[in-house]
């Protein structure tokens, strides 16, 4: 009897079936079925995804790992979801005894990006309003196009040990991208340091791989992994423990199993 279940368990472990990879239109759903069904908040989504991204953060480039004596990070983010995930991410590292520093290519309206952004204010944290350059900014705009990027990609090697990609998100029409943002992902395609991107790298199109755009060594995905991260050869992380279970099954997601009480499992 004992071999006859020890011989189910070990026919059950084999047919644990793969991952699920979601497309942009499940990600939409699922994220609207926990707002409208589940009461789930969109600060309270922001909060837990924002902390998650931290978390990976401290696992994959850990302070004493960092090649530069001061803890320095440069944040990316957005005017959309994706950017308020960054601003809390950059919060809970400032905590967590990272220094991060905001650029923010435009500014949003929304009031909930606003409340993150004045919480970021409130710890001291700087932030740009423009990428940082050896000379002034009006100064750099007479420049020809390919100096000022260099001069971009350079002084962003020397002054930070890594960038979070917080820009653009799973809602992007990387199709059709205005300034300042191709400029921007010009420079993130030629700078050294690592690049962690949030959810999805900013110039990705969510259904698959990008065969031409940044390359990032860390992502993190949120929720569930989507479609554009089956090939990834980085370190993937995965935040989505908080998922009611209802939901994993019914959207077929077989999450992996999480560590002890961890909020996030590296893929």
């Amino acid at each position: 009897m004992d071999k006859m279940n020890q011989s189910s368990a070990e026919a059950e472990a084999e047919t644990i079936e793969p991952l699920r990879y979601l497309s942009k239109g499940e990600a939409a759903a699922i994220e609207t079925e926990l707002m409208r069904d589940y009461r789930f908040g969109q600060q309270q989504l922001i909060e837990i995804w924002g902390q998650a991204c931290a978390l990976a953060i401290t696992k994959a480039f850990p302070l004493r790992s960092l090649a530069k004596k001061q803890p320095t990070v440069l944040v990316i983010c957005g005017p959309d979801q994706n950017g308020s995930i960054g601003l809390v991410c950059a919060r809970h590292l400032r905590m967590y005894e990272y220094e991060p520093t905001i650029y923010h290519p435009q500014r949003s309206s929304q009031s909930l990006h606003q409340d993150f952004t004045v919480q970021c204010e409130k710890m001291d944290i700087p932030s740009l309003s423009y990428l940082p350059t050896e000379v002034s900014y009006a100064s750099a705009m007479n420049t020809r196009p390919v100096v000022r990027a260099q001069r971009q990609v350079q002084l962003i090697n020397d002054a930070y040990n890594l960038v979070i990609d917080a820009m653009m998100g799973p809602d992007a029409d990387c199709a059709n991208l205005r300034e300042p943002y191709p400029g921007i992902l010009v420079t993130l395609k030629q700078i050294k340091i690592p690049i962690a991107s949030v959810d999805v790298p900013s110039g990705w199109d969510v259904e698959e791989p990008s065969q031409d755009g940044i390359n990032p060594e860390v992502l993190i995905s949120l929720t569930a992994p989507k479609k554009c991260a089956i090939s990834f050869s980085g370190k993937h992380f995965l935040a989505g423990r908080f998922l009611p279970y209802d939901i994993q099954k019914k959207y077929d997601l077989n999450l992996p199993e999480y560590p002890g009480t961890d909020c996030l499992i590296e893929l």
